[in-house]
């Protein structure tokens, strides 16, 4: 699933792509991805003659302004957007097409259709689902270790888990929980409350350092990832454990493990993360 540097390019991207553009017709050809408003056709009829304005980010849901709406789509699992000619054939698995009055589409393409779209009016996209109940960007003024110590000493939880809950802090999941606990040296399955302050310290440190990194780089590709101009990511190739189980570690030479923790895949290492 994309986390916050994906979905972050993503936007950046789209931002080239959509803005100003204005809003002809919209084709669903899975109405099951429309979540609010209930009728597809009040989704296609509210959007029709609007233009993008912006293309915000919350976590890990794009949200595209247009005049009167805010389109909060999210791109689970392996949902893509891309700019099309009017004339060039649709591919496969494409669900959503907004048509530009410039014959430019904007097409949602996903493969196994577990993505979302939320159409609210501009102002109150924040106050119900999927939205209203996140917790601070990590990039903000509102994420900082007081915040993160007073979340992790309320819960008895193991601190993977605890770090992808998206109420504590939007945007983390597996790839960069992984990487921001090796960077920090905490083992996934310590409890979340019995870390020290130095700790707690240390692994805001690098959350933060972890995703401004991958950021920077594009995202990670992995699996089927690209963004809106079809370029990949390249935080892959600065992955220190996650993916990598049995190769050595590159700071003590153990080798890495993988292992299951929340019901997660999850790497590390056994000599620098100690239980």
């Amino acid at each position: 699933m994309p986390e916050l540097p994906e979905v972050e390019t993503v936007r950046r991207t789209l931002e080239v792509l959509a803005l100003g553009k204005e809003i002809a017709q919209v084709s669903v050809f899975w109405p099951k991805m429309i979540k609010k408003p209930n009728e597809v056709e009040q989704f296609s009829d509210a959007l029709r003659g609007q233009t993008i304005n912006e293309i915000g980010r919350r976590g890990k849901f794009l949200i595209f302004y247009t005049d009167d709406y805010a389109l909060v789509s999210h791109l689970r699992m392996e949902g893509k957007y891309g700019l099309f000619s009017a004339e060039e054939p649709v591919e496969k698995h494409t669900h959503v097409i907004f048509h530009f009055t410039d014959a430019k589409e904007l097409r949602y393409r996903d493969v196994r259709k577990f993505g979302t779209m939320h159409l609210y009016a501009k102002g109150t996209e924040f106050d119900s689902q999927p939205l209203a109940d996140l917790g601070p960007e990590p990039f903000s003024a509102d994420f900082s270790v007081e915040w993160l110590s007073e979340k992790l000493k309320r819960t008895t939880r193991k601190i993977k888990p605890a770090l992808l809950d998206q109420k504590i802090l939007v945007g983390l999941g597996n790839i960069y929980v992984d990487e921001a606990l090796f960077r920090a040296k905490i083992h996934p399955e310590r409890i979340a409350n019995s870390l020290s302050q130095e700790e707690e310290i240390v692994l805001y440190r690098e959350i933060v350092r972890t995703l401004s990194e991958a950021v920077e780089k594009g995202g990670s590709t992995i699996r089927s990832y690209v963004n809106s101009q079809g370029q990949i990511g390249m935080f892959q190739l600065q992955l220190l454990v996650y993916g990598r189980k049995n190769e050595p570690c590159q700071v003590c030479g153990t080798l890495l493990e993988k292992t299951v923790v929340g019901g997660r895949g999850t790497h590390f290492c056994p000599t620098c993360q100690k239980l």
